[in-house]
């Protein structure tokens, strides 16, 4: 019995310790631009995105996609904000892992720049 008790300790534990939790990335747009021009994340590790709408006279989307890449079929869709959101509101994504490399985030409604988004 203590050895079945151990053991499923011991597992509890470790997933436990290998439970990882999403980091928050707050990004705000305004007329034209992200406040926020260029963003640097860890391979490997979950984020999602919280992007809020600040002064923006039309609803606001969030995308995010390899660089090079920004047709539709290459966006991330799980960085898609749960809703496009209207001038003083916010929205966030899902949970996102991305893989070591150069991707770009931008609104296609609003339209903006496409900013910088590095993986190391």
């Amino acid at each position: 019995m203590k050895r079945v008790l151990f053991i499923a300790i011991t597992v509890l534990g470790s997933l436990a310790l290998n439970a990882q939790e999403a980091t928050k990335v707050n990004l705000v747009q305004t007329p034209g631009e992200f406040e926020q021009k260029e963003l640097k994340l860890e391979a490997g590790k979950a984020y999602y995105f919280e992007v809020e709408n600040s002064g923006v006279d039309r609803l606001v989307g969030f995308v995010v996609s390899p660089k090079g890449k920004t047709d539709k079929q290459y966006h991330i869709q799980d960085a898609y904000l749960y809703s496009t959101i209207a001038d003083g509101e916010s929205s966030r994504s899902n949970e996102v892992t991305l893989e070591k490399g150069e991707y770009v985030y931008f609104c296609p409604l609003n339209p903006t720049p496409q900013y910088t988004l590095i993986v190391e």
